[in-house]
């Protein structure tokens, strides 16, 4: 059978996390979540990031074992319930849900910790991505065959990034969160600053990811109509505006061994990306700066990778951009996510495209496998 690597998961830190090992001088400036009318909100310091409504659903069953992911009917209103996650904290309940959904094994991202680069005290930045990389390791460091540990940097001094990310390293870690949107401040992905971190994270051989969403000031600008699909669609451009200033601004051609993967961001904006920049940099080549040494696509090809879900357009454009960028990802347990239905989605995500198996199992796991160095013997003699 094909093995299934999800590039897309994520896990749910101890509530208290933070609030019991921030050190009390921190935690004014650190997570937390407070509810706010009808809303439960996720601030950092006095800023709120994100605004979840609190949806009472009257006479609705209760999720239980059979009706994971199943839609109930409800008058005239059909009410999907949130699948059932047995390991959104527990390992053991999430081994039996990767059975349940077909997943061999996965990188887990984190839930509260994703709004760490909304706060705006380096001190704080530092210590809340330590205290969440610190559990992550050991929640995640038995099973080291099954989850890929993916650790989160602190960005708003360099020097911290770079001493977390040795640290990191150390640990045996070969996956580290930046943010996708660099917020005021921090300097953009086109700056020199960065060349240091990105030569860094190439020699110790950690994977750059940028999940969907970090770095925003807010993922939900937009509040009035569409607002929930214009917000979460534009995020995909997020992804595409950081490829952009990596490639253009020459820190990826400078450090051509480092990796960088997005994640959450799906990959069918992927080849008309390239095919753009490719055009641009020749028709404007009285213009560019900087030179590479490479064209933008041919950088793209080989150091960046990007997590996609659904989308079948990505499949269908592998001529463009080759089939080693793209990853499949389940992003369990979120609602969105594909869990427990994971094989049917995969089933569907090919129908009718003429692929080989080869490729088919290089976009389910091997890239991901091979990418993120999990310590499995078929992907490590492969690497």
């Amino acid at each position: 059978m094909t093995f299934v690597f999800s590039a897309d998961a994520h896990v749910v830190e101890p509530k208290d996390i933070f609030d019991r090992d921030l050190p009390p001088s921190l935690k004014q400036y650190g997570i937390r979540s407070e509810r706010q009318g009808d809303h439960i909100c996720t601030l950092a310091g006095e800023k709120v990031l994100h605004r979840t409504r609190i949806i009472k659903r009257e006479n609705a069953a209760p999720p239980n074992e059979e009706s994971r992911g199943v839609a109930l009917a409800k008058g005239e209103e059909v009410v999907r319930l949130h699948a059932v996650a047995k390991g959104q904290i527990d390992i053991a309940g999430r081994l039996e849900d990767m059975a349940l959904d077909g997943i061999d094994a996965e990188i887990p991202f984190p839930s509260t910790c994703l709004y760490t680069y909304g706060i705006e005290h380096p001190e704080t930045e530092l210590a809340t991505a330590q205290i969440y990389n610190g559990w992550n390791n050991q929640h995640f460091g038995g099973h080291l065959d099954r989850f890929v540990r993916c650790g989160v940097l602190p960005v708003r001094n360099l020097d911290n990034t770079l001493a977390e990310l040795k640290r990191l390293a150390g640990l045996g870690f070969t996956a580290a969160m930046l943010p996708c949107v660099t917020a005021d401040g921090i300097p953009k992905y086109n700056d020199e600053a960065w060349d240091e971190v990105f030569a860094l994270g190439a020699a110790l051989g950690v994977v750059f990811v940028m999940h969907t969403g970090t770095g925003l000031e807010t993922v939900q600008p937009e509040r009035r109509a569409g607002g929930a699909v214009i917000n979460y669609a534009n995020q995909a451009c997020d992804a595409w505006n950081a490829v952009q200033y990596l490639v253009a601004g020459g820190v990826l051609d400078r450090n051509p061994t480092a990796q960088v993967a997005f994640i959450e961001s799906g990959a069918s904006w992927l080849a008309g990306l390239v095919e753009r920049m490719d055009e641009i940099y020749v028709a404007h080549a009285a213009y560019v700066r900087p030179k590479l040494s490479l064209m933008p696509s041919e950088i793209v090809a080989r150091q960046v990778s990007v997590g996609f879900q659904s989308d079948r357009a990505c499949v269908m454009t592998r001529s463009v951009t080759g089939v080693r960028p793209l990853m499949w990802g389940s992003d369990y347990p979120h609602a969105e996510g594909t869990f427990p239905r994971s094989r049917e989605v995969i089933q569907r995500l090919f129908e009718g495209i003429e692929i080989s198996e080869a490729d088919k199992a290089d976009i389910l796991g091997g890239n991901a496998a091979r990418l993120f160095r999990l310590p499995r013997p078929e992907f490590q003699s492969a690497a």
